[in-house]
């Protein structure tokens, strides 16, 4: 095995189907190419959560499906976002000695798992392994978990909405990820508007995960702009809802909800400012939007801990460092978002 110099060519030589997926903001796909090329330190890792890489591997025998298994990996990044060098190699090491002997178990039970004891691995929450066992059927052809029936038939509303308590959220998450069969995009477009709060939000964090349908995120949409109008809603409530929009297309109409949001105290509060930094990157690079998302963030209820934990995982991402960097030296902050800085930074910082 000493010709075999990573691990997408071990794992590619191997005969056995792989896939990666991203676990950090929401799931979502990697390519191999792209896997390939990350550990490779061609390209700097594209989808960076507190400074790490969250990957899971999936591997399994087209033959056998039963033979599988699946690595959740959390690996630093440097400054410029590349895989640690020393972590890299460590990593490759263990996995090319381990993943061989599983590859080449026939089955073997007995076989060690490729990660034991591994010092990059992670364990999911509950929310995201349910999502990803429902990718993870769709991908390998088997079918959905035994609630994802009882779910279609709740969401349908066929016998109305009220009896939520007995859903399973994996079933929820089957539904989500399976949008695209059996008419489900159709059936979820028409219940959101008639959806308890906690259905509803179970919804959302599943949401995330996807990128909705036309008339999924109008309907996602509405009635967002139906719950601000009440002002009603806790902020848990606002925060799924956030989530549940937060990977549409429509760019303008989500900012325009984003601003509105930001524009409340919703914003002040923990678990809001958290979704808006963690699942709306890219509506951040607005400034319109930045300019009033850091200012309460200066001054929400999470404290100064909070706004240089979040300051510090958004400067990670290249394409925010410059904009906020230049929000911070723009004459129009606050005296709270000065402070804020200050105490992050050095006051020296905010003079410049």
């Amino acid at each position: 095995m000493s010709e075999i110099t990573s691990l997408t060519e071990l794992l590619r030589n191997s005969g056995a189907q792989l896939r990666f997926f991203d676990m950090g903001r929401r799931i979502s796909k990697l390519s191999t190419e792209q896997f390939a090329k990350i550990e490779n330190q061609q390209i700097p890792y594209p989808l960076p959560y507190l400074h790490h890489a969250w990957l899971a591997l999936m591997l399994w025998n087209p033959k056998d499906k039963a033979q599988g298994v699946v690595w959740f990996l959390k690996l630093p990044l440097d400054e410029q976002g590349f895989l640690v060098q020393a972590v890299r190699d460590d990593l490759l090491n263990r996995l090319l000695q381990n993943a061989s002997n599983l590859l080449n178990s026939g089955g073997d039970t007995d076989t060690p798992d490729a990660l034991k004891d591994n010092p990059f691995s992670f364990k999911p929450d509950q929310e995201k392994m349910a999502v990803f066992h429902a990718y993870s059927t769709l991908v390998t052809a088997e079918p959905p978990s035994s609630f994802y029936r009882p779910a279609q038939n709740y969401f349908s509303g066929a016998d109305g909405f009220s009896d939520w308590q007995s859903l399973g959220f994996q079933g929820i998450a089957d539904l989500v990820v399976r949008h695209q069969q059996e008419s489900n995009s159709a059936m979820l477009t028409k219940a959101i508007p008639f959806l308890p709060d906690v259905p509803f939000e179970a919804l959302c964090t599943c949401l995330e995960n996807i990128e909705p349908e036309h008339g999924l995120y109008e309907a996602l949409c509405t009635r967002a702009e139906q719950t601000l109008q009440r002002g009603q809603a806790n902020s848990n409530h606002i925060a799924a809802l956030i989530r549940g929009l937060s990977n549409g297309r429509d760019q303008g109409r989500k900012l325009s909800l984003l601003q509105q949001i930001v524009g409340s105290d919703y914003a002040l509060e923990p678990e809001v400012i958290a979704a808006i930094a963690t699942r709306c990157t890219e509506s951040l690079q607005h400034p319109e939007l930045l300019q009033p998302f850091l200012e309460k963030l200066a001054a929400g209820k999470a404290g100064q801990t909070g706004f240089s934990r979040i300051l510090s995982d958004l400067m990670f991402l290249p394409a925010l460092r410059a904009l906020i960097l230049m929000q911070f030296r723009g004459q129009q902050r606050s005296e709270t978002l000065s402070q804020a800085i200050g105490e992050m930074f050095g006051q020296s910082f905010t003079t410049h």
